[in-house]
């Protein structure tokens, strides 16, 4: 593994009883880049990120996480990664800075009330500092997981759909933070959406999954070039029609 490599996976298989999730994935996230792993419902999306971070063990396939490989050497190192879900529950009776302020003080932080004021400067949400858990949107929970997430500046930050259910001005303001936090502090970012167009403004690498398999990875602009489309969203329909029609789109786009 090279000093700059995240996260390296190498023959990623999991299935659950008679589906087959995720069928010898291979993926890289190197030191500071963005990475999207998109496809359809059942592509294998949250199976690989849950094998990545440990919480499912895998039938086949190796995963290492900042050099350590296994699920009891990957503990070690868990304290620099960071994870959001736009489905994840916040704790409905604690506030929000009260929420954040045990978190800081979980990573270590040596003023975790300062770093929890910081986490919500870095999304432009100071304001729902004193807000219940049990007051909040489902968008406002989503921004504050996301917070959470990136507080102690991991050096990979594992995100899965976090704009699903943000308002446009919002999902803004969060892009706007995890992009300042990759260039200032070269933070690694793997991240599932559905929305092309959001990751297209996000990553520069992207990872297209079908029944469990890489069909295409590469820089966006290659991917799109080599597949004669526009956009990432054509790229997208081509890809879903292939697999669909039982053929597989064809491109040198490679990680």
């Amino acid at each position: 593994m090279t000093d700059d490599t995240v996260l390296r996976v190498r023959g990623l298989r999991k299935r659950y009883r008679q589906v087959t999730a995720v069928d010898g994935v291979d993926l890289t996230v190197a030191a500071g880049e963005r990475v999207a792993l998109v496809g359809p419902n059942g592509a294998g999306k949250t199976t690989t990120l849950m094998s990545c971070l440990g919480a499912v063990q895998p039938e086949e396939g190796t995963v290492e996480l900042l050099g350590q490989r296994g699920r009891r050497a990957r503990r070690a190192v868990l304290a620099r990664v960071g994870f959001a879900s736009g489905y994840l529950p916040l704790p409905p009776h604690l506030r929000v800075r009260e929420f954040l302020t045990l978190y800081a003080r979980l990573y270590g932080a040596p003023n975790p009330q300062e770093q929890a004021r910081a986490g919500l400067r870095q999304f432009d949400v100071e304001g729902l500092a004193d807000r219940w858990g049990s007051d909040l949107s489902s968008g406002q929970r989503t921004v504050v997981g996301v917070v959470k997430a990136t507080m102690h500046a991991p050096a990979l930050l594992v995100l899965d759909e976090p704009t699903a259910s943000l308002d446009p001005d919002v999902a803004l303001r969060v892009r706007g933070g995890l992009l300042d936090l990759c260039r200032r502090r070269g933070t690694a970012l793997l991240v599932t959406s559905h929305n092309m167009v959001e990751v297209e403004r996000l990553a520069q690498r992207v990872i297209f999954l079908a029944g469990g398999r890489v069909l295409v990875d590469g820089p966006v602009e290659t991917i799109t070039a080599q597949l004669g489309q526009t956009s990432l969203e054509d790229v997208y329909l081509r890809l879903r029609e292939s697999t669909a029609d039982g053929r597989q789109a064809s491109t040198g786009a490679s990680s």
